[in-house]
């Protein structure tokens, strides 16, 4: 699996694999733990999940930040608590929000789905 050199893998200032993908929701107990899942199987990425509230399983931090190539975070209030704490640390990062409602349980298929393809649409795998 390779990043295309595309105008999206350009935006998202990836030259090599591995990419790394932080995925965000609220408690990082559902929805980012499926991401991180999900796409740590795909060969060439490394994903962790985290959420935003302070109790969360693994809260986000300027550390995972840092380490991310692409944050995606799943409504746009993740966006916003992000964007707000990290603000300097968001510099030449892609912050994507997938527009994806606590409505699922944990790796349950409609979600792996819909995170499939939600995150195709900004990051290339072959």
């Amino acid at each position: 699996m390779l990043l295309r050199s595309t105008p999206v893998a350009a935006a998202l200032h990836v030259t090599s694999l591995p990419v790394n993908l932080l995925f965000v929701c609220s408690e990082n107990r559902l929805r980012s733990p499926t991401g991180e899942e999900v796409f740590s199987k795909y060969p060439g990425v490394n994903a962790i999940g985290s959420g935003t509230n302070s109790d969360a399983d693994t809260p986000v931090s300027g550390d995972l930040i840092e380490w991310a190539d692409v944050i995606l975070v799943m409504e746009k209030s993740h966006k916003n608590k992000v964007s707000k704490k990290f603000k300097d640390l968001l510099r030449g990062k892609r912050l994507v929000c997938l527009d994806i409602p606590d409505n699922y349980d944990r790796m349950q298929p409609e979600l792996v789905r819909l995170l499939e393809a939600r995150v195709a649409r900004h990051v290339r795998f072959n």
